[in-house]
């Protein structure tokens, strides 16, 4: 496991209920993974908790097996190793310039310069940043500015990435963009946990599933196990894919002696074989 978390608490200051209560959850290595979650269930603070940005109030959350450090120097290395894209990318954006933002953390690190500038041509390469490279970030339009935010993250070379709403207020075109994007840096080695609310995303792209609800992991499988269990997600009001909605929706006028029952019990594996190879 990359990241555990083991009954792990979380409070804000001023608030009388937890933020996260006993989480104990792991993060397989290798894997493309989903956190979904109503508003308000701990999904951010679990990705700062994550980060080393807050100090879990009780339990331990331990990388490749070691607990969490809270120095200077250990917060800067796992931070190398830990990426966290949040869904605004305001909150991430801190130069004048495309190239200056994704140059910021390198040169923190006191790296050589040739490497620092190699290193910053491949991200401005990989993620289609050439042309933007000397644009002052505030004149980027939103989906421009999420792609500078995920190179700033990306240069550091982390072993897992952390997603918040990534695809919040994206067209479908910059929407499939960063979908392809990521999984370039999946097939490249890189661990992804992202977090959101598009459940047919999460049904197509995640391998593994954690479903969060009042600071507390209450169901975690692949998308078919998870999805499978459609009343306890409606009871969380979650929900379930559309693809799912709709093929409930025929099954409910078949019943088992109808002729075509069989017939529509392979077409439904089918169907949704083929959304999670889209």
């Amino acid at each position: 496991m990359l990241l555990a978390f083991e009954q792990v608490g979380y409070t804000y200051a001023g608030c009388s209920e937890p933020a996260l209560q006993g989480l104990t959850l792991c993060i397989p290595a290798g894997k493309r993974c989903a956190l979904i979650g109503q508003n308000g269930c701990g999904k951010t603070t679990l990705f700062l908790l994550a980060n080393g940005l807050y100090k879990p109030r009780q339990g331990v959350v331990r990388w490749q097996g070691e607990p969490l450090k809270y120095d200077r120097t250990s917060l800067m290395a796992l931070r190398q190793e830990v990426g966290l894209v949040f869904q605004d990318p305001e909150q991430q954006l801190v130069a004048s310039t495309v190239e200056e933002d994704i140059s910021y953390g390198l040169c923190n690190l006191g790296l050589p310069e040739a490497e620092v500038a190699e290193r910053v041509g491949k991200a401005i390469a990989d993620f289609g940043l050439t042309d933007l490279v000397d644009r002052p970030v505030h004149h980027l339009s939103l989906g421009q500015k999420k792609r500078v935010s995920l190179a700033d993250v990306m240069v550091m070379q982390p072993k897992l990435l952390l997603l918040d709403e990534p695809t919040a207020y994206l067209d479908r075109l910059h929407t499939r963009d960063l979908m392809l994007q990521l999984k370039q840096i999946w097939a490249a080695g890189t661990t992804i946990l992202m977090a959101t609310h598009d459940l047919d995303l999460v049904y197509s792209w995640a391998d593994w599933v954690f479903v969060v609800d009042r600071g507390q992991l209450v169901l975690e499988g692949t998308p078919q196990d998870v999805f499978a269990h459609r009343d306890f997600l409606e009871n969380l009001h979650l929900g379930v894919p559309q693809v799912f909605e709709v093929l409930d929706r025929v099954a409910e006028t078949l019943t088992i002696q109808d002729p075509h029952f069989s017939d529509f019990q392979r077409l439904r594996q089918h169907v949704l074989e083929s959304f999670r190879q889209s």
